[in-house]
């Protein structure tokens, strides 16, 4: 990632059909905060001509610069964006697509990097820096689109053995559930006290009447007449 950095595009010619004394100054000052690294203070000083002349191409270009500098992708990404319909040179349009390029890919919108640097090369083709950085983007995006797929898979994989465990644990339960039910045919019945009470009744009253069925037929028996002996 290196060599993705941002073209900034310096003033050489000072002409006076070019823009006025005044945007001139700011846009002077602001190149020189740039080169020190004062990222702010150039955007302050671009601002500044922007206002007083707003057709000013070269100070719209590196402010959008002074963004990408202090990481402000987005809003880099949207002044280089709109430059491409105010250039006709080549030379400007591929320098303002490549920095497009460069905010979008920070801004991590990979496709949307790589049709730029693609604008890019057709009107610079021979542009080591932006084959580079193309290059780089259809990579990130390979790496990004199969994580995707990787994480897809992994999530399948997840909710099959989470399918799997719950079907698992049902016939689990299931089994638990006969086997409790079985121990529970094979021990004997508990029955309260007032039922054995009845019960132990019921069996001695049953047994009184044996009783006494066997006491009427002996007695019946006693009473049968012998032959008398003449």
């Amino acid at each position: 990632m290196k060599r993705v950095g941002a073209c900034i595009l310096f003033l050489v010619l000072f002409s006076a059909s070019g823009f006025g004394q005044s945007g001139k100054k700011d846009v002077r000052e602001g190149n020189r905060n740039f080169k020190e690294k004062e990222y702010e203070e150039s955007e302050v000083s671009y601002r500044k001509a922007i206002n007083k002349e707003a057709d000013l191409f070269d100070a719209s270009f590196n402010l959008g610069d002074a963004l990408y500098k202090q990481e402000k992708y987005d809003e880099a990404a949207t002044k280089f964006d709109g430059l491409t319909n105010r250039v006709e040179s080549n030379k400007e349009l591929a320098k303002t697509y490549h920095n497009l390029g460069n905010s979008l890919l920070k801004s991590q919108k990979i496709e949307e990097s790589i049709a730029a640097y693609k604008s890019s090369l057709r009107y610079y083709p021979d542009d080591q820096e932006t084959k580079y950085n193309l290059s780089y983007a259809k990579d990130l995006l390979k790496e990004q689109q199969q994580k995707k797929e990787q994480d897809q898979k992994q999530n399948k994989d997840q909710d099959k053995n989470k399918d799997q465990q719950e079907k698992d644990q049902q016939e689990q339960n299931k089994n638990e559930q006969q086997k409790d039910k079985q121990e529970q045919q094979k021990q004997p019945q508990k029955i309260s006290k007032e039922d054995a009470n009845r019960l132990l009744n019921a069996l001695a009253n049953d047994e009184k009447k044996v009783q006494e069925k066997v006491k009427k037929a002996i007695a019946k028996m006693q009473k049968v007449k012998t032959e008398k002996d003449w």
